[in-house]
């Protein structure tokens, strides 16, 4: 290989190197939404273990409408985590078409914006979705802290017999 292509791959390389830190931040993303999938799931296998065995009427309501939120928030997670794995998936794209354009002499710019464009869309869709997520679980978080409340107060209010 002569100095001239050694050169140009290192050129090559110093351009790939921003996508390979996006690729980093997409890993750290894949990371915090794997974890939380794992902590909403095994959640639903306690709860749901909890509503079969229930034979309070008004427990067993609570304890449906909290499956239902944790199932759409299971639902909601898997699909931002579908999307930072396209996107990452479409990083690695990037740095190929660099590559692949600069081994065959081809001006593939116009592909690798294209890919540059899908990549940050499926981002933000990643994003969007986990900070749906996130509201759905802040809101469960303070329903439950102003049922626990009000249940408190009606104890407070009519004292046992």
């Amino acid at each position: 290989m002569e100095a001239n292509a050694v050169e140009t791959i290192a050129g090559v390389i110093q351009l790939s190197v921003a996508p390979v830190f996006l690729l980093a931040g997409i890993a750290g993303m894949l990371n915090v939404l794997s974890v939380r999938l794992g902590r909403v799931v095994d959640r639903a296998r306690v709860v749901e273990t909890r509503l079969v065995s229930e034979t309070h009427d008004s427990h067993l309501a609570a304890l449906q409408a909290e499956t239902a939120g944790l199932w759409k928030r299971i639902r909601l997670v898997n699909w931002s985590l579908r999307m930072f794995v396209c996107a990452a998936l479409l990083v690695c794209l990037v740095i190929v078409t660099l590559f692949f354009g600069e081994l065959t002499g081809s001006d593939l710019s116009a592909a690798i914006a294209t890919l540059f464009i899908f990549t940050m869309t499926f981002m933000i869709l990643g994003l969007v979705l986990f900070l749906f997520e996130v509201s759905i679980s802040t809101n469960s978080i303070r329903q439950g802290i102003v049922e626990m409340l009000e249940a408190e107060n009606a104890d407070r209010l009519d004292p046992p017999n």
